[in-house]
């Protein structure tokens, strides 16, 4: 199957059997591509992992070579000639960090663009909405060259019908600009979208602080981004859900995990509160001590896997997260595949989620 074939199946349809099938054909595919087109990961292949042909024989996508996500702070990785970057998207990092780059082509762009447009429209509706960006708007400026900031505020803007910046650029609460947005778009449901940790000091904290209220029950919020300020004042997903709602009346919230390494294929809390996979990816926890795979219930390291990246070599990466796998095509929500839970930073690794190294600078 080709991209724009996979594009047409419903993004939480495929049962474990089927999707291993799809993704272990689509992928094999794809690292050799990258193999052939990457002289970088063609080296590490060769002299890790065995070489293309090792690569032919496995069996399964769990088998095939994975990069340390801090690979792409030291090496420019990329599997396309540099003429055709049309985009170069930068990773979170606080003052002095080196970021991860990661180098677009149109394709891997335009697909990444669609990926994103079938998974939330899974849990939003295909419908566009008015949209709230808790954030400022000179985040997403050079349009060349994105941090992964401005890459989820711009990946999320084509659910938007109309939009306005909650923050201007002083990070200031525009609490007079909201209000009209809502008399303007009364009875019709609200697209929210935010950083968690910015959403927390800059939205929920100065709007407690006003003394003023905002209906937003017929609010959507999706947050993104690390949680480890929030842990560090002891604001649970729980409770941050609750005081949203108990301020402002939104309900329906939405967390996601993703990375800029691979934008696109990320992965949507469902009402029962797990992160799901869909079938344009997945995770795979594996044991520190040897990177065999993890049982289900069992805390490992996260890798993620994803059919999108061809313009650079990073559809399987090794993660600083650690997490674990829940189940799989069993959750209550209905949905197919794998849900999980991040439960947080491997001992030592750097801080890079968009809220914590916000937070940080």
């Amino acid at each position: 199957m080709n991209y724009e074939e996979i594009l047409l199946i419903p993004p939480y349809s495929l049962d474990k059997e089927e999707k291993q099938k799809v993704m272990t054909d689509y992928l094999k595919e794809l690292s050799c591509f990258h193999v052939d087109h990457s002289f970088e990961y063609k080296n590490i292949v060769d002299k890790l992992w065995g070489g293309k042909e090792t690569l032919k024989m496995a069996d399964s996508y769990y088998e095939f070579p994975f990069l340390s996500v801090s690979l792409f702070k030291k090496l420019e990785l990329i599997s396309v000639p540099k003429e055709e970057v049309v985009k170069t998207m930068t990773s979170s990092g606080t003052t002095g960090q080196q970021v991860s780059k990661i180098f677009l082509d149109r394709d891997t762009s335009s697909n990444q663009q669609k990926t994103l447009a079938k998974i939330v429209a899974n849990f939003t509706g295909s419908q566009r909405m008015p949209m709230i960006i808790i954030d400022c708007p000179s985040v997403i400026k050079d349009r060349a060259m994105f941090s992964a900031r401005g890459a989820g505020i711009l990946g999320f803007s084509i659910f938007g019908s109309k939009k306005i910046y909650a923050l201007d650029d002083d990070m200031k609460l525009n609490l007079a600009g909201i209000k009209q947005f809502l008399d303007e778009h009364k009875g019709e449901n609200i697209l929210l979208f935010g950083f968690t940790f910015m959403i927390w000091q800059h939205f929920y904290q100065e709007l407690l602080k006003s003394e003023e209220s905002l209906d937003l029950s017929n609010g959507i919020l999706i947050h993104g981004g690390g949680w480890k300020k929030l842990t560090h004042e002891a604001v649970s997903k729980q409770h941050f859900k609750k005081s949203l709602k108990e301020l402002c009346g939104i309900e329906k919230v939405y967390d996601y995990y993703g990375m800029v390494e691979q934008t696109g294929c990320i992965y949507m809390e469902c009402e029962c509160g797990h992160l799901h996979a869909s079938i344009f990816s997945d995770v795979i926890t594996r044991r520190m001590k040897d990177f065999s795979v993890c049982d289900i219930g069992q805390k490992g390291v996260i890798q993620v896997v994803s059919l999108l990246p061809k313009s650079y070599p990073g559809h399987s990466i090794l993660t600083e997260d650690e997490g674990v796998i829940l189940g799989e095509d069993d959750c209550a929500c209905g949905r197919l595949g794998k849900y999980f839970e991040i439960t947080g930073r491997i001992k030592n690794a750097e801080v890079r989620g968009c809220s914590d190294t916000y937070e940080q600078k």
